[in-house]
């Protein structure tokens, strides 16, 4: 597919989407974005929407410089799929009951665990590191250490907007468990503190849009956005993980007679 290039102050917008599909209000954001100094590249994709400074669905390219609102708030939000020894003919015709035992074992929205998960006792869990991952939150941003105990009990739960965990087919009728999920509200208060630092720097203070403020290269609050961000990019990989091994017991249980076996891919 071939893009569509648009002129922008320094930089062009290329448009991987037709730029009559983009709202108003997102098409000025990406054109805000073309603004900044250290700005290298921009690039939008066909899901492009409206967000917080730099618009959701849009690549941006920086030297020495990273912007905390382009990265956003969900940090480390990703996928994950399982593929199962299961088909289709497996699947029950009402999945009610199903999605009723996975509601159970996951907590959606802002729900959480009334008890932290052990990891020991999640199917199929990497327990390496997990320890070491919890003792580096002692080093995160200290606006942001009373926020423990929620983040204990959120890690293995889905949150809410466009999160989902699924039964999928492919095309051969096998089926996959996958899931959709990030840091939860701790990478959100992570990622909201540091914007507002960001906000408060002396560089950032005739920007168009003060939400595309930035950290740069080699500063101490450069180095500690990145700290943050790669603790919260691990939480949210350990969410996944645990949300999986929730979902696979959950399956394990269900199909107890056929046996079910895992592949992660």
């Amino acid at each position: 597919m071939s893009y569509v290039e648009m002129p922008g102050a320094q930089v062009p917008i290329r448009m991987w989407t037709d730029p009559a599909s983009v709202e108003d209000v997102a098409m000025q954001q990406l054109r805000n974005v073309a603004t900044l100094p250290w700005i290298k590249g921009l690039a939008v994709m066909p899901d492009v929407h409206y967000g917080k400074g730099a618009t959701v669905g849009s690549v941006i390219a920086m030297h020495g410089a990273v912007c905390p609102a382009a990265v956003g708030v969900d940090i480390g939000c990703g996928m994950s799929a399982v593929k199962t020894s299961l088909t289709a003919n497996d699947l029950p015709g009402d999945l009610s009951r199903l999605r009723s035992k996975i509601e159970q074992a996951i907590p959606v929205g802002r729900g959480m665990h009334d008890d932290p998960v052990d990891p020991g006792r999640v199917f199929g869990f990497p327990t390496g590191g997990w320890d070491d991952f919890w003792t580096r939150f002692d080093f995160v941003a200290d606006d942001v250490k009373f926020r423990r105990e929620r983040a204990t009990k959120q890690m293995g739960t889905l949150g809410s907007g466009n999160h989902f965990v699924e039964f999928c087919l492919d095309e051969s009728g096998a089926v996959w468990l996958m899931l959709h999920s990030g840091s939860r509200n701790i990478g959100k208060e992570l990622a909201e503190y540091h914007m507002g630092q960001a906000q408060k720097l002396p560089h950032n203070q005739g920007l168009i849009d003060r939400d595309l403020a930035v950290f740069i290269a080699d500063t101490p609050q450069m180095g500690a956005y990145r700290n943050d961000l790669f603790w919260a990019q691990e939480y949210a990989k350990y969410n996944r993980a645990i949300m999986m091994g929730l979902f696979q017991e959950v399956v394990r249980k269900e199909f107890r007679k056929a046996k079910v076996t895992f592949d992660p891919v």
